[in-house]
């Protein structure tokens, strides 16, 4: 068992990559369906105002820290983090080892000339690569939402990575993913875009320094100003509210 934290309102999992990774294929190996989550800022901030979200993300089984700045959050609130598990990365990770330990990877979401060129992509990168299925993130309505599901449940998929925005992918597996029981099912946001080279990831020392987020910005201005300068400033007094949490609990 992996020691969990409380963040403003979200468990999170105290997990290095390499735990991580064993963490997955133990799901993998059991059969049963798991559902994974990584929390951010924009995450966080969600989760506070969105019950729903936030009941998803606690009930997950897995649930990594994406982004410096929850992991100095959580520094300054006196619960650390072993390190930063990005959701890239961790796909990146899996897709290696899917590949050579034979699971089969089912890929949900984006435009389908980008899902089709993820596959592409990994399937030239690794030649051993199993796909169990390929889709698009677009459909109408709760029949073709329960199609998809139906489509997924039969692949026999070991690993789904599902490629829409949030709320919409958590909320996609939280419906959805003790029916089509993949063992491990992942929400990977923008992942495919940057597996692709379609919108390019920031240098390792950007990274490193918290400098992610305005590297993306900088690519796409219009499409991230709101997210990253409006509703994402709201971390700021969740950020304050924990912090006087833990202090009146102290003195409490």
């Amino acid at each position: 068992m992996s020691e969990r934290i409380m963040l403003m309102g979200c468990q999170v999992d105290n997990l290095s990559m390499e735990e991580t990774l064993g963490k997955v294929e133990g799901f993998i190996g059991s059969g049963l369906p798991h559902q994974h989550v990584v929390v951010n800022v924009d995450k966080l901030v969600k989760a506070s105002r969105d019950p729903e979200l936030r009941q998803i993300i606690n009930a997950c089984a897995l649930v990594n820290v994406d982004g410096m700045p929850v992991v100095w959050a959580a520094r300054l609130l006196g619960k650390p983090l072993k390190e930063r598990v990005a959701g890239i990365d961790l796909f990146e990770a899996l897709m290696a080892r899917a590949a050579d330990k034979g699971w089969r990877v089912f890929l949900l979401g984006a435009r389908e000339d980008v899902v089709g060129k993820v596959a592409e992509v990994y399937t030239r990168k690794y030649p051993r690569l199993v796909l169990a299925g390929v889709r698009n993130g677009y459909w109408q309505g709760e029949e073709e939402e329960e199609a998809v599901a139906e489509q997924v449940r039969a692949s026999r998929a070991d690993l789904l990575f599902v490629a829409i925005s949030s709320p919409k992918k958590e909320q996609f597996l939280g419906k959805y993913q003790a029916r089509m029981r993949i063992p491990f099912a992942m929400g990977v946001g923008g992942t495919f875009d940057v597996a692709i080279g379609r919108v390019k990831r920031a240098p390792v020392w950007m990274q490193k320094s918290g400098l992610e987020w305005f590297y993306r910005f900088l690519q796409e201005p219009r499409r991230m100003f709101r997210r990253y300068f409006i509703d994402d400033m709201a971390f700021l007094k969740l950020l304050i509210r924990e912090a006087r949490k833990g202090r009146q609990a102290k003195q409490g």
